[in-house]
């Protein structure tokens, strides 16, 4: 079970290297540009779109590219993941930005004490920030204060209803706390906004493996 924990956390932590180093220099000369060629038959134009939203786009570009992540090229859906990752990550302030790096790095340490202050600094500078709040989520989850993360995770989707990173995320604490059903329930709600998430997929059915089990302990029968 800890495998499985790590292989889910992976995809909060996580954040992706720059999409633009990925693709080819897609000329794009504006933001309009970017959002028409979304639409492209090419895939890897397409792509260039993403890679260019990522990195250049608003805030409101959030739903342009989530409509990516079911697009028919398995190419082009895990360039939209990453580039969602990417524009969540960006506040508009780059103090705010340059503290989230540090949280990361903190993070990914397991300096947890000092990413939570990270995080918590954060927070307090941008409280409208949801990936502040699921930054301190995810590492509060790593720490195991469960029920702090869950408080955090509620901030983010007040502020992301469709942060499938948090969604995923109720899902590994609830599986935690051995509410089968509950993680079972978010894990869903993440994979209809992002259905690539292998490791949620099998964190579904190691789940419904677990209320089999318990269930048959019990005598119960369906």
């Amino acid at each position: 079970m800890k495998r499985l924990h790590i292989l889910l956390l992976a995809a909060t932590v996580t954040l992706s290297v720059p999409l633009a180093a990925q693709a080819q220099d897609p000329a794009f000369t504006n933001r309009a540009d970017a959002l028409q060629a979304l639409g492209a038959r090419d895939p890897q134009r397409r792509a260039e779109a993403i890679a260019w939203i990522a990195e250049h786009g608003m805030p409101s570009d959030d739903a342009a590219l989530r409509s990516r992540l079911k697009d028919e090229s398995p190419f082009v859906r895990r360039y939209a993941e990453q580039a969602l990752w990417v524009l969540w990550s960006r506040s508009g302030d780059d103090a705010v930005d340059a503290l989230m790096e540090t949280g990361v790095e903190q993070m990914q340490a397991q300096q947890f004490g000092a990413a939570i202050a990270t995080f918590s600094e954060v927070i307090r500078r941008k409280p409208s920030f949801a990936e502040g709040w699921n930054k301190r989520a995810t590492v509060l989850f790593m720490a195991g204060e469960l029920k702090r993360s869950l408080a955090d995770c509620d901030e983010v989707v007040k502020r992301n209803p469709n942060h499938f990173g948090a969604l995923a995320g109720y899902g590994q604490i609830y599986f935690q706390l051995e509410q089968y059903e509950k993680a079972i329930e978010y894990w869903k709600r993440a994979l209809a906004v992002n259905p690539n998430m292998d490791g949620v997929q099998a964190g579904i059915k190691s789940a419904e493996a677990l209320i089999a089990e318990r269930r048959k302990g019990l005598g119960v029968t369906i």
